[in-house]
């Protein structure tokens, strides 16, 4: 799924709790983080919730970033879904570039996630930049 697939898809789910539901079933079909990789260096700190996070990266030009994490709460699998969609596959200067705060409100979520839910999406994206050197 792309970004644009990812807004036409909030725009059909009319209320919330349907939206709610399909983060989660996005977050059930990430990939797992391998259980070696569940280290402190790689927790993500900032998150309520514990999620580890790994880049991969390819030997293109430019190299391009291909993020791996886990959470132990499904909402935020949710989230990580959701990073992966914007991020996953950029170079490090266009991950530099995205809007995230734009992102985050034309998909509606600063209405309806926690501030600590917010907090949390916005540590991943930090840590995901300082990773990839930016």
């Amino acid at each position: 799924m792309d970004l644009d697939r990812l807004f036409k898809n909030f725009e059909v789910l009319q209320n919330w709790e349907d939206r709610y539901r399909f983060i989660i079933e996005m977050g059930k079909k990430i990939p797992p983080l391998d259980p070696s990789e569940k280290t402190e260096e790689n927790r993500v700190h900032g998150c309520i919730s514990t999620v580890h996070m790994v880049i991969n990266v390819t030997a293109d030009d430019p190299p391009r970033i291909h993020l791996i994490a886990n959470s132990d709460a499904m909402i935020v699998n949710g989230l990580i879904a959701i990073m992966q969609i914007i991020y996953d596959g950029q170079s490090a200067a266009e991950i530099a570039a995205v809007d995230l705060d734009g992102i985050f409100r034309k998909l509606g979520l600063e209405g309806h996630l926690s501030p600590n839910r917010r907090n949390g999406f916005f540590a991943m994206a930090e840590r995901l930049r300082s990773l990839s050197g930016q």
